[in-house]
C-alpha cells in the first residue's frame, strides 16, 4: 500500500502481495512517424499500441486540423483517415511546440504539394538542427525558403529519386527521407541512414501500406518509388528503452 505524504515523498508499506498484468505501450519514437505517414494514404490507417503521451496528442491534434478525421480507441489503437487532407498548415503553436511537426512535411509535400511548417520546439537535450531534413527533402526536389519563423515548402509534382547521403544519422531526417523517396519517381538510394528499432518499424510499416523499402536495419536504403500507397494496420514495436 502507498500513501502519498507532504513534501513530495510516498510511505510504502511492504508485506502485501501483487498480481495482475499490464499492457506496455509501443515505442513512442515509432509512434510520431507513423501518425505522419498516415497521411501519405488518402485512406484508413490503423496504429495499434499507441502510447497516451503528450507529444502524441499534440501531433495527433495538429493532424486533425489539416483535415483528417484521427480517432483513438480504447484498445491503445488510433484510426486514421487521411482521406480528406486539404491544409497545408498546421496550427502553428500545436506545431511549434513538439519537434515530431517536421515528420509532417514530406507527406503534406506529396499529398499536396506545399508545407508551412515553424520552426520546431520540443524537448532541449542539445543541438538538433534540421539541415539534414532540408537537404533530403531538396536533394528529392522540394523547395524550401525560410520566411520569418517558417518554413516555407514546395514541390512540382512527384518527389524526384535521388542519391541521398546525410551528413549525420539522423533519425528523424532518415524518416522523412525515407517517407519522401516511397512515392518518388525512380530508385532512392539513401546512404548513412539511421537504423535504429524505430527507424525500422517505419519502414515495415510503410512496406504494409505498398511501398518497396530494402535495406530495412542496415545504413543503406534502397527504395523503389510507387505510385501510391493503400491503406494498412500497423502494430507498434516495443519500445527498447
Amino acid at each position: 500500500m502507498t500513501k502519498a505524504s507532504r513534501g513530495g515523498s510516498f510511505v510504502i508499506q511492504g508485506g502485501h502481495p501483487v498480481s495482475g498484468t499490464i499492457a506496455p505501450c509501443g515505442n513512442k519514437n515509432e509512434a510520431l512517424p507513423l501518425v505522419a505517414a498516415a497521411l501519405l494514404v488518402p485512406g484508413r490507417v490503423q496504429i495499434d499500441s499507441v502510447p497516451r503521451i503528450r507529444d502524441v496528442e499534440m501531433l495527433v491534434d495538429a493532424v486533425r486540423g489539416l483535415g483528417p478525421s484521427a480517432e483513438f480507441s480504447n484498445n491503445r489503437s488510433i484510426i486514421i483517415d487521411a482521406t480528406a487532407l486539404h491544409e497545408v498548415r498546421p496550427d502553428p503553436q500545436l506545431a511549434s511546440e513538439i519537434r515530431g511537426s517536421f515528420l509532417l512535411a514530406a507527406p503534406l509535400l506529396t499529398r499536396r504539394g506545399q508545407a508551412v511548417l515553424p520552426r520546431p520546439g520540443g524537448d532541449k537535450i542539445g543541438r538538433r538542427r534540421l539541415d539534414t531534413h532540408l537537404a533530403a527533402l531538396r536533394q528529392l526536389g522540394a523547395r524550401i525558403d525560410l520566411v520569418g519563423d517558417a518554413y516555407h515548402l514546395a514541390l512540382d509534382g512527384r518527389f524526384r529519386a535521388a542519391e541521398v547521403f546525410l551528413d549525420e544519422a539522423s533519425v528523424t531526417g532518415t524518416e522523412t527521407a525515407i517517407m519522401a523517396a516511397v512515392t518518388a519517381t525512380g530508385t532512392t538510394r539513401i546512404l548513412n541512414a539511421a537504423c535504429e528499432p524505430h527507424v525500422q518499424g517505419l519502414c515495415r510499416a510503410l512496406n504494409t501500406m505498398g511501398a518497396r523499402i530494402h535495406g530495412t536495419g542496415s545504413n543503406v536504403l534502397d527504395i523503389v518509388g510507387v505510385d501510391g500507397l493503400r491503406p494498412a494496420r500497423h502494430r507498434l514495436s516495443p519500445d527498447p528503452h
